[in-house]
C-alpha cells in the first residue's frame, strides 16, 4: 500500500475527529418527529458514496427505539446482509461502560470518584512520583494524566502483555504536558480503570460488565471479547484498505488486554438499550442501575478542550467541548451533546446523545472510513428541525477530495525514493542481535536465507522482512497485513565505536507511536525482562 494513501487515511481520521465539533449553524425549529424515510434514503446513498461495505443505525427517541436498520454486507468478499442485529466492534464506545461500572461502585460506597488510583491499583507507577500518588479515578476517565494521545498503545496492540503488565510498563512513558494541564486521549488509563474495577470487586472487568449492564438490559447478544464471538452468527467482518484504497475484508483479532478501553461487540438494537439507560440517567424500565448524580458527573466537563478556529467558523453556536468521564460533551444550538466515537481495526462507530431531546443515535460500521460523523450530524439536524441544513455526507467527501488533491500537488515525491545503486555499507550480520526497549521489551533481528527479519517479541504477530533502502535504513515488509499498520522503516543507529548500537522504527502512523520504542542493542541471549 502506498504511503500517500495512508496519509489520506490519516486525513480521514483527522476529519472524523474534527467532525465532533463540526455541526451546522442554523435556526432550530420546533419539530417532534423527523422523516425516517428521508433518513433511510440518505443512509443508503451515503453507503454507496463512501464505499462502505456495511453499517447499521439505530435511533432512540423518548425511550423508544423508533429506527433500527442495517445496510450493505457483512463481508465484501463473502457477502451476507447486515441487519439491526449484526454484531460490530464498538471500540472506544466501550469506555462509557467502564465509566458507568465505576459509577455503580461509587453509588455502593466502595470507591469515590476522587480516590487516588494507587489505593486500588498499588502497582501503578507513572513517569513522575507526584502524578503516581495523586492520579484520581476522574483523571483516568477524562484524559488528563499527561500522556500524549494514543501514548503507549503499542503495549496492548497484538501483545501478550496482561493488563497488569501494561500498567507496570507505563512508568517509562514520557509526559506530553503537565498533570491535569492538557488533553491526551489515553486507552491505557481506561485499561487501568478496568483494573480498579477488578481489584475492588474481585471480578474481571468482563464479568462485572455482564452482570451489571448486559444482563439487566437484556443485551444477550453483546460480548466483551473477540474470543466470545466463536460460533456466533451474524457478525460483521472488519475491513481495511487494499493498495487501491478500496475496502478489503480482514479477520478479527483478539486484544483482550484492551477490553476496558475498547473491547465490546454489539448490535445497534442492543446498543439502543444502552442509550435508553443513559438518556434516563441510570434507570432502565423502572430499575435504577446507577444514580442520577453519577450520570451528571459522567456528563460534566472535566477536561476542557480547545474549539478550533475552523470549528468556530463552521459552527458559531458551539462554544465549548470537553472530556467528561467516558464521554465527550459540547453544546449545539443551546443543547448539550454527549457523544463518543470508536475506532476498531477495520470498524468505526459513533454514539451521540441529546439529553434535552431524549434523543440518541448509534452508527456502527465495518469500515475505517469517517462516514459515521456526517450521518450522525445529518440525523441530528433532522430531529432538531434545522432548516436548509448542510448535506454532511457531501461536505465531508468534498473536503477529503480537496485535501487529497492538494496533497498530490504539494507532496514531496522524491522524499521516499531510493538512491540508485545504493547498498548496505556493512555486512548484514552486523545488524543482527537482540534490541531492548525499556518500555516495550525485546525485538530481534536475524538473518535467514540472506534476508534480515525483525520480530517484536511481545507481539508474535508483529514483524517482517527488512529490505535495504539506503544508509542504515531498511524498509519493513510487515508479515501480517493488519489494517492499522502503515509503511514502516527500520533505522539503525551507530555507536561511538562504529558498530550498530540502537534501532528505531519510523512510521507515519496516527494510531501508534513507534518512536516511543527506543531499542538499544544488547546481548543476543538477553531475557527481555524488566
Amino acid at each position: 500500500m502506498k504511503l500517500t494513501y495512508y496519509s489520506l487515511l490519516r486525513l480521514k481520521l483527522m476529519l472524523l475527529a474534527c467532525a465532533i465539533l463540526v455541526l451546522p449553524q442554523a435556526q432550530a425549529q420546533a419539530q417532534t418527529k423527523a422523516d425516517l424515510n428521508k433518513l433511510d434514503a440518505y443512509y443508503q446513498q451515503a453507503l454507496k458514496d463512501w464505499d462502505v461495505p456495511g453499517m447499521a443505525i439505530a435511533i432512540v427517541k423518548d425511550d423508544s427505539v423508533i429506527f433500527a436498520k442495517g445496510y450493505g454486507v457483512l463481508n465484501n468478499k463473502t457477502g451476507g446482509q447486515v441487519d439491526a442485529n449484526t454484531l460490530f466492534g464498538i471500540a472506544s464506545n466501550s469506555k462509557a461502560y467502564t465509566a458507568a461500572a465505576l459509577a455503580t461502585l461509587v453509588d455502593a460506597g466502595k470507591i469515590n470518584w476522587k480516590d487516588k488510583v494507587k489505593k486500588h491499583v498499588p502497582y501503578l507507577q507513572l513517569y513522575d512520583p507526584f502524578v503516581t500518588e495523586n492520579l484520581t479515578i476522574e483523571d483516568l476517565l477524562s484524559h488528563r494524566a499527561g500522556l500524549k494521545t494514543f501514548g503507549g498503545d503499542l503495549l496492548w496492540y497484538n501483545t501478550t502483555y496482561s493488563r497488569e503488565e501494561i500498567i507496570r510498563r507505563m512508568r517509562y512513558l514520557k509526559p506530553a504536558y503537565g498533570f491535569r494541564d492538557g488533553y491526551g486521549y489515553s486507552n491505557l488509563m481506561f485499561i487501568t480503570a478496568g483494573q480498579v474495577i477488578e481489584n475492588v470487586t474481585g471480578k474481571t472487568w468482563e464479568s462485572y460488565i455482564k452482570e451489571t449492564f448486559l444482563q439487566p438490559l437484556g443485551m444477550s447478544r453483546t460480548y466483551t471479547s473477540v474470543n466470545d464471538l466463536k460460533g456466533v452468527s451474524n457478525v460483521a467482518s472488519p475491513h481495511g484498505f487494499d493498495e487501491n484504497g478500496k475496502p478489503s475484508a480482514t479477520t478479527q483479532v483478539a486484544w483482550d488486554n484492551w477490553n476496558p478501553a475498547a473491547g465490546i461487540f454489539t448490535s445497534v438494537n442492543q446498543q439502543a438499550q444502552w442509550m435508553r439507560l443513559q438518556l434516563n440517567q441510570g434507570t432502565y424500565k423502572g430499575k435504577r442501575i446507577f444514580s442520577e448524580a453519577a450520570s451528571r458527573n459522567m456528563w460534566t466537563a472535566h477536561n476542557p478542550m480547545p474549539v478550533s478556529k475552523r470549528a468556530e467558523e463552521i459552527t458559531p453556536s458551539t462554544h465549548f467541548t470537553a472530556a467528561g468521564l467516558g464521554w465527550f460533551v459540547s453544546d449545539y444550538e443551546g443543547r448539550k451533546l454527549v457523544y463518543h466515537g470508536g475506532g476498531h481495526e477495520g470498524m468505526n462507530s459513533r454514539t451521540v446523545l441529546v439529553p434535552e431531546e431524549n434523543l440518541g443515535v448509534v452508527i456502527l460500521t465495518n469500515s475505517m472510513s469517517g462516514i459515521m460523523s456526517p450521518l450522525a450530524n445529518y440525523t441530528l439536524d433532522q430531529f432538531l428541525g434545522i432548516q436548509n441544513g448542510r448535506d454532511w455526507s457531501k461536505f465531508n467527501l468534498d473536503a477529503i477530495a480537496a485535501a487529497k488533491e492538494a496533497q498530490e500537488k504539494t507532496g514531496d515525491k522524491k522524499k521516499n525514493e531510493k538512491k540508485k545503486k545504493s547498498k548496505p555499507a556493512r555486512e548484514l550480520t552486523e545488524y543482527t542481535g537482540t534490541y531492548r526497549s525499556q518500555l516495550y521489551g525485546d525485538a530481534t533481528v536475524t538473518l535467514k536465507n540472506g534476508k534480515l527479519e525483525l520480530q517484536l517479541l511481545p507481539a508474535p504477530a508483529l514483524g517482517g522482512t527488512l529490505a535495504f533502502w539506503q544508509h542504515e535504513i531498511f524498509d519493513l515488509d510487515w508479515k501480517n497485513d493488519f489494517a492499522l499498520l502503515h509503511p514502516t522503516k527500520v533505522r539503525f543507529l551507530v555507536g561511538e565505536d562504529g558498530s550498530i548500537a540502537e534501532m528505531r522504527l519510523d512510521s507515519n502512523n496516527p494510531d501508534f507511536h513507534f518512536d516511543e520504542l527506543e531499542f538499544v542493542k544488547v546481548q543476543p541471549t538477553a531475557s527481555g525482562s524488566l
